[in-house]
């Protein structure tokens, strides 16, 4: 864990209840996640295994956080990155099912983010890469006439903990993000 996260969950452990949301530092809008991308559940999976079309299927992670495949049954997924979901599979078909197994994996659905507040639409909607907060307010329908048009609050699971922050309405949104719009005063 990052030590600017872990002086900010200390932070907040410390004056906010066990189950409310964190809620981050001023500087949070700039902080993006780095890295490749991490899977979850809501994600639904593209896997090809070479030479063999039994298996080769379109799984969705689950709750637990995992898949089920024909032969291997259930394999993590949660926090993954595709290729260290391929390795875990084609490990467990190494492990007496195929010799030299070859396996991809590519997300074919994002898991979806949620619209609330001050949008003609609340709701649950697909994700699509490089979305912002705008452009994910234009998908929910567009402002109300007291939507708040400069920010809006994003709540988001970072290294195991909800946080949320106010961001400016250009800022990137992930899948399985939160977004409320607040009601302007003016």
């Amino acid at each position: 864990m990052s030590r600017r996260l872990a002086s900010f969950v200390l932070a907040v452990a410390m004056t906010a209840g066990a189950c409310a949301p964190r809620y981050a530092p001023s500087d949070y809008a700039l902080s993006q996640p780095t890295g490749p991308y991490r899977l979850a559940s809501g994600d639904r999976l593209r896997v090809i295994v070479f030479g063999q079309d039994n298996l080769s299927n379109i799984y969705t992670v689950d709750g637990s956080g995992r898949i089920s495949m024909p032969l291997i049954d259930a394999v993590d997924a949660q926090g993954r990155t595709t290729q260290q979901l391929e390795a875990a599979i084609a490990a467990k078909l190494r492990a007496g099912f195929l010799r030299e197994p070859k396996v991809s994996v590519e997300v074919d659905t994002y898991r979806p983010f949620f619209v609330l507040g001050e949008v003609t639409s609340s709701g649950q909607f697909p994700f699509v890469p490089g979305m912002t907060v705008q452009t994910a307010v234009a998908i929910a329908g567009g402002f109300t006439p007291r939507g708040q048009r400069s920010s809006a609050e994003v709540t988001r699971l970072i290294e195991g903990q909800l946080v949320t922050a106010s961001v400016p309405i250009t800022y990137p949104v992930q899948p399985g993000d939160t977004i409320v719009i607040k009601e302007r005063w003016f």
